[in-house]
C-alpha cells in the first residue's frame, strides 16, 4: 500500500534551520546552502511546518551567542511562516535565560526550547544547577524543551523537579539502547520522543514504540538537514500504523504539546 503525504498534516518538529552557512548548516554533504533551499525542500516533501532551533558550532558559548542564535530564530520565522521557532538556553547564565524566556513567551508567542545540545552548544548538562532553575521556570509556563539523546541520571532530576515542563528526548538509538528509552518515556507522564536520527531504519521500530509507550508519545522528526527528511517520512509510512497513529506521530501529537492551532 501506497501514501500520499499530501494527504496528511505533517510537522517536524526536529530541525535545525539556519541563516549562516557557514557557521549553521549542519549537513553533512554541503547542503542546503541556503534557507530558501531548505524551506523548499520541506514544501516539496509534503511537510507543511518544521520546528527547531539554529545551532552554533561553538563548545564554549556565552549568553551573547545564546542570543545571536536565538535573534536568528526569530529572523528566519519572519520570513518562512512555515517555519515554529524553537530558541536556546544556558545552563551558565539562568538569570539572563529565565528573562529571556518570559520575554519570547510573552512577545512573540514561543513555546519551544531547543534542541538543547550541551556538546555543541556548550550550555550545561540538564540537570546542571543552572540549567535546572531555567526549566522549572519554563515548566511554569508550560513550555516544551527537546533533549538530544538525554539519559536517565540527567533527565530524571529535570522530571522531579520542573513539574509542567513536557520533554521530547530526541534520537530512539539502535534497539537496546532504544527498548530502554522507550521503556522510560512510557513511565513519566511528561516524556515524549521524537523518531529523529538513528533507530527509525530498523524495521517495526515505530510499532513497537508506539506498544510499548503508547502512540500519544511519539513525535516525528528527521533531524534535517543532518538527516534527509523524506526518508524518515518514507519510514513512517511504511510501518503497519493505523490511519489515526500516523495522523497523531506526523503532527497531531506536536500541536498537542505546543497548543498549536
Amino acid at each position: 500500500m501506497t501514501f500520499d503525504p499530501a494527504e496528511y498534516e505533517i510537522i517536524d518538529a526536529h530541525t535545525h534551520p539556519f541563516l549562516n552557512f557557514q557557521t549553521g548548516c549542519i549537513g553533512a554533504y554541503g547542503k542546503p546552502e541556503t534557507m530558501e533551499e531548505f524551506d523548499c525542500e520541506m514544501r516539496r516533501l509534503g511537510i507543511r511546518r518544521y520546528a527547531g532551533a539554529p545551532l552554533m558550532r561553538k563548545k564554549n558559548t556565552d549568553f551573547i551567542d545564546i542570543c545571536r542564535v536565538n535573534e536568528d530564530a526569530l529572523r528566519i520565522r519572519d520570513r518562512f511562516p512555515a517555519y515554529i521557532p524553537g530558541i536556546h538556553v544556558h545552563g551558565g547564565y539562568p538569570e539572563e535565560s529565565c528573562k529571556a524566556l518570559h520575554e519570547f513567551r510573552e512577545k512573540e508567542d514561543i513555546r519551544l526550547i531547543g534542541e538543547v545540545v550541551p556538546y555543541i552548544m556548550g550550555t550545561g548538562e540538564y540537570n546542571s544547577p543552572g540549567m535546572l532553575e531555567i526549566l522549572k521556570e519554563a515548566g511554569k509556563m508550560g513550555m516544551t524543551v527537546n533533549f538530544h539523546m538525554g539519559e536517565r541520571e540527567t533527565v530524571v532530576p529535570v522530571l522531579e523537579q520542573c513539574p509542567g515542563l513536557k520533554i521530547i528526548l530526541a534520537h530512539p538509538g539502535e534497539p537496546a539502547q532504544a527498548k530502554e528509552r522507550f521503556a522510560f518515556v512510557r513511565k513519566y507522564e511528561n516524556l515524549y520522543m521524537d523518531i529523529s536520527g538513528t533507530g527509525l531504519f530498523r524495521w517495526n521500530m515505530l510499532r513497537y514504540a508506539i506498544d510499548c509507550c503508547g502512540v500519544e508519545k511519539m513525535i516525528f522528526g528527521s533531524d534535517m538537514p543532518t538527516c534527509s527528511a523524506g526518508m524518515f517520512l518514507g519510514g513512517v509510512f511504511s510501518e503497519h500504523l493505523t490511519e489515526e497513529e500516523r495522523k497523531l506521530v506526523l503532527a497531531g501529537n506536536f500541536k498537542r504539546l505546543l497548543g498549536l492551532q
